[in-house]
């Protein structure tokens, strides 16, 4: 799986597993768990793309997006143990 390096709201660097991405409504969104945490916490961040052309994860400020999202990929994962 893919680690990648995010900076959180008080400029800490985080490393974070990609565990999966998919689509819903024209959108884009990548699933990640922290390298530190152990947790199994799950991140769910929506894709987007900078003027340049840049990958950007956004959170998801939009509660209702959010839910479908978890959705989404709860029914994913599920399909994919099957």
């Amino acid at each position: 799986m893919n680690k990648i390096e995010l900076i959180d709201e008080s400029g800490k660097i985080e490393e974070f597993q990609v565990i999966d991405t998919f689509g819903m409504d024209d959108n884009d969104y990548a699933v990640l768990m922290p390298v530190e945490d152990h947790d199994d916490t799950t991140m769910i961040l929506r894709i987007e793309y900078g003027a340049d052309g840049e990958l950007v994860l956004v959170s998801i400020d939009d509660d209702n997006e959010f839910e479908d999202a978890v959705e989404v990929y709860e029914e994913l994962k599920n399909e994919k143990l099957q």
